[in-house]
């Protein structure tokens, strides 16, 4: 019987530690692999919640917008006279109705409570014949008189907070004076009447009685002595017989006087001269059996809101063509109802605007966005009077059967569309429709302009011409260094480029901007002398070197030929600049810019997409060349020496094999690089001049999306419109990116299935 042998000691802690130590890797092994997965859930986790952030920053533009009935109550001290003008202040909470005896009766919006009567100064045995708004922003009210005199009102609202309470006063104020105003010295009554009223001068138009159409200018004269001053008037007469004439509006710049007929007749008068009124334009703007019945101005006093008999609400503005002539053209029109338009509205921060027709429908329209965003029907019949509140979230209706309709709105965003982000738009002042993104300026008259179609086109341009320069580099580059190049220059090469991705881009912009633009401009002819000089260079290079003995040529390594290229290179890049100047006299007339100019209509800006390319090409080569250089230096060696072994040559080998099995990683490579150009901003925000225009002249500027939002977004104002639509832009380009890597990695897996069995 054979006798156990004891195991030694030494096996058995050597065992033992050897367990723990496969226990431990065991352990290390879960851990990083749990911290993988972890990683990346992370980032995936990062992408979803970056994308639904976007969409809730954006998704409240795509809400649509509504108006709620809040009240209805008897008009306030209707004894008093018909209303001829409401309105209300920015805190929607105190309205003032003036009647047509010459009272202004404040009142509470929300319940019709009675705050005040403030009797007009109006003469004894005169009548109020006419009236006119100076302005629905400004809050002046123009009464015209029969004895040929005018009085001129505001109406204002005082702020005060006693015991941390919020007070309104409303009070009347007299900007030209209590005592009525001359307009007509004849002394007629004022049948129709036009006010704009400004800090040094003031314009009153009438319609008198006898038809006769008188101009009174108001300058306002400074005193010493007087912090009010005086104002003088002067006065004139347009030459025009005034008896169509129904409709009377003074734009605010004094300069442009509209005369409307019911029967469609429109009038431009310029009175720049108040002295010598001059008729510039005259035109017919209705089809035939159809009547104006209400005209006003849209915020900004540029275009002319012209509401019909048939329910149609069409905006006309002055538009100069590129012969510099002026002319009055339709831009849009809105079918509000089959009925009359009595009553038109405009917002008074807003290029929007509400319209009320004689069954008491209400339309609220978007003159930019051309958007129809409210339509309600209002009880009690047809309006007698509208008004918007300041802010437009907010509306007061009286209806003729005495009572007043109070409305909240909800309208924030009315400005965007599919239209106005993606198609063309005729702006104010624009001779056509067009592509335009001008987001802001200084005042509310302003037309907001958010096409995105100039963003993304600026973006894909940018990007097309970054990746013509960085591809064809690159990826050449790629191939010789992975499969040509010798090891001891590989070793030096392929890091050397890589580093070049670390050089932030912000300096790249900085050179591209300040440096390479203006060395572009002055060596423009040298720049495209080096796509000819440099091939030619190498090609002349290259049949002389295989006439050169043979032991020459082999004292250069293989996979050393790049090294004896590099003096070449240099002296073709050197010699295209030096002949460029004879290149410029000879076939351009010494200017290539000039030429360009006046031969083809092509103009030149310093800070261009040539810049851009350049710049940018420059940024995506390292990236673009890593990767694809990686995967054809990871091709398998037995691939490439079984083709060689079977007769192929190593061109043959490069182009049927290696290419074919990393096409893969060359198309991710691509893919990589695409997406970093199309997301680049500091490079594109410095060196292109940020002009957000449509041109595919590579001697123009753009504007990506990027680097708009990287513009722009730091002055937009949170939830505004503007705030909203440029993360709409990041939506936009998220998406963008999102789809094209996902098209991508199936490409790519496809091939990889393709090309797998080599």
């Amino acid at each position: 019987m054979t006798e156990a042998r004891p195991i030694p000691k030494a096996t058995l802690l050597q065992t033992a530690t050897s367990d723990r130590y496969q226990r431990w890797r065991l352990v290390k092994d879960k851990m990083v692999e749990r911290g993988v997965v972890a990683g990346g859930l992370g980032i995936i986790l990062a992408v979803v919640l970056i994308f639904f952030y976007l969409l809730y920053v954006v998704f409240p533009i795509l809400l649509p917008s509504h108006a709620e009935a809040v009240g209805r109550y008897d008009v306030p001290e209707q004894a008093l006279g018909n209303t001829v003008f409401l309105s209300m202040e920015e805190q929607n909470e105190v309205a003032v109705r003036f009647t047509d005896t010459g009272k202004a009766i404040f009142f509470s919006v929300a319940t019709g409570q009675l705050i005040r009567v403030d009797a007009l100064p109006i003469p004894n045995n005169v009548q109020i014949t006419s009236y006119a708004h100076g302005g629905v922003d400004k809050g002046v009210i123009a009464f015209g008189l029969s004895d040929g005199r005018a009085v001129v009102v505001k109406h204002d609202y005082k702020l005060s907070y006693p015991d941390g309470k919020r007070v309104i006063t409303p009070a009347i104020q007299y900007p030209l004076g209590a005592e009525p105003l001359v307009v007509d010295k004849q002394g007629q009554a004022l049948t129709k009447l036009a006010l704009k009223l400004g800090d040094k001068n003031s314009t009153l138009l009438a319609k008198t009685a006898d038809n006769r159409l008188v101009l009174s200018s108001l300058s306002k004269k400074e005193s010493l002595f007087d912090d009010e001053g005086t104002w003088e008037a002067t006065d004139s007469v347009v030459e025009m017989a005034a008896d169509g004439v129904d409709f009377i509006l003074l734009d605010k710049e004094l300069r442009n006087l509209y005369l409307g007929s019911r029967s469609g007749d429109l009038t431009v008068v310029d009175i720049l001269d108040k002295s010598k009124p001059e008729i510039k334009h005259k035109l017919n703007v209705l089809n035939q059996g159809v009547q104006i019945s209400s005209m006003e101005f849209l915020n900004g006093d540029i275009s002319l809101l012209i509401g019909d008999t048939s329910g149609v609400m069409a905006q006309w503005s002055m538009v100069r063509d590129q012969q510099n002539h002026f002319s009055i053209e339709k831009l849009r029109s809105f079918k509000v109802s089959d009925a009359p338009i009595i009553t038109i509205n405009p917002e008074q921060r807003r290029k929007g605007m509400l319209a009320a027709d004689a069954n008491g429908e209400i339309g609220i329209y978007s003159s930019t966005a051309e958007r129809e965003l409210i339509k309600e029907k209002i009880a009690g019949g047809k309006p007698v009077s509208v008004t918007l509140s300041p802010r437009a979230n907010a509306m007061l209706l009286q209806s003729e059967d005495g009572k007043i309709n109070h409305w909240t709105i909800e309208n924030e965003h009315p400005e965007v569309s599919w239209s106005s982000l993606w198609n063309k738009v005729w702006y104010e002042s624009y001779p056509k429709p067009d592509y335009i993104w001008q987001s802001s300026a200084a005042s509310n008259d302003f037309e907001p302009k958010m096409s995105l179609t100039p963003l993304v086109f600026g973006t894909l341009k940018a990007s097309f011409y970054a990746m013509l320069m960085g591809v064809p580099l690159a990826l050449f580059g790629a191939i010789y260094t992975g499969y040509f190049m010798a090891p001891s220059v590989r070793q030096y090469v392929k890091p050397g480029v890589e580093i070049m991705g670390a050089l932030p881009t912000v300096i790249l912009g900085f050179l591209a901007g300040l440096w390479l633009a203006p060395f572009v401009e002055a060596n423009l002819t040298g720049i495209f002398s080096l796509l000819m000089m440099v091939p030619l260079s190498v090609m002349i290079f290259a049949y002389f070197w295989q006439y050169l003995p043979e032991k020459t040529r082999h004292k250069i390594p293989d996979g050393w030929d790049a090294v004896v290229l590099i003096p070449v290179v240099i002296f073709g890049a050197w010699l295209s600049f030096q002949l460029s100047p004879s290149i410029e006299a000879l076939c351009f007339n010494g200017d290539l810019r000039t030429w360009m100019r006046e031969e083809f209509g092509i103009g030149y800006d310093q800070r261009n997409t040539l810049v851009v390319g350049l710049a940018m090409g420059f940024a995506v080569i390292p990236m673009i060349f890593s990767i694809a250089e990686d995967a054809i230096f990871s091709v398998p060696k037995h691939l490439t020496t079984g083709s060689l072994a079977l007769g192929a040559t190593p061109w043959q080998t490069m182009t049927k094999v290696v290419l074919l099995t990393a096409s893969p990683g060359i198309f991710s490579a691509i893919m990589i690089g695409f997406g970093r150009a199309v997301g680049e901003t500091m490079i594109v925000l410095m060196a292109t001049g940020n002009t957000a225009v449509m041109d595919l002249s590579i001697f123009q500027g753009l504007r990506t999306l990027s680097a708009n939002i990287a513009v722009e977004m730091p002055e937009s104002e949170v939830n505004s419109t503007h705030y909203r639509v440029l993360f709409l832009a990041a939506l936009v380009l998220f998406m963008f990116t999102f789809v094209v890597n996902t098209l991508a990695e199936v490409i790519r897996q496809n091939l990889r299935q393709k090309y797998s069995s080599l």
